[in-house]
C-alpha cells in the first residue's frame, strides 16, 4: 500500500486537529490536540479551560503560554500515545479508518517545520514523525485486540 504523506483531506482523520469527541484523564476533549496541550500543564483549571477552546488551532496557540510540567519532556510521547489511543479506541468510525489504512507507511508531513512529529517537506523523510509512528503502533495494538 502507498505510504500516506500528509493528513489532510481523505486522511484528515489521522491529524490531531481533527475534532473527535474523546475522553482522557477525566476530561471530554474536543480533540486529541486539545488534551495533548492542556497535558503540558498540571494545573486541572487550565486543562478544564483548554477541553471548552473552541479550534485546535485556538489551543495549540495557548499550549505555548502555559507553564510546562516539569517532567513534560520525559512524557510527552507516553502522553501523546495515551491520547491517539484514547481518540481511536472511544470512536470506532475512526477505528475504521485506521485499520482501512492497510499497512501503509504513515507519515505526518507538513509546512510548518515539525521535525519532529512529523517531516518537513511532506515526504522528505527530513524529521522524527513521531505522530506517525504512534498511529502505526496504535493501528497494530488494536489489530491485535480484535484478532485476539
Amino acid at each position: 500500500m502507498a505510504p500516506i504523506l500528509t493528513f489532510n483531506g481523505i486522511h484528515s482523520f489521522l491529524s490531531n486537529f481533527f475534532c473527535a469527541e474523546m475522553v482522557w484523564d477525566g476530561i471530554v476533549w474536543p480533540s486529541s490536540e486539545h488534551a495533548y496541550q492542556a497535558a503540558k500543564t498540571e494545573s486541572r483549571e487550565i486543562r478544564l479551560k483548554f477541553s471548552r477552546m473552541q479550534s485546535p488551532v485556538t489551543v495549540k496557540r495557548a499550549g505555548k503560554t502555559v507553564p510546562l510540567r516539569e517532567d513534560w519532556d520525559a512524557v510527552k510521547y507516553d502522553i501523546m500515545l495515551e491520547i491517539v489511543r484514547a481518540k481511536f479506541t472511544q470512536n470506532p468510525e475512526l477505528r475504521t479508518k485506521l485499520f482501512e489504512t492497510g499497512d501503509a507507511h504513515l507519515e505526518e508531513g507538513n509546512t510548518w517545520h515539525d521535525r519532529t512529529w512529523g517531516v518537513c517537506p511532506p515526504g522528505s523523510s527530513n524529521g522524527l514523525n513521531y505522530l506517525g509512528k504512534i498511529l502505526m503502533t496504535v493501528r497494530d495494538e488494536l489489530r491485535a485486540e480484535v484478532a485476539k
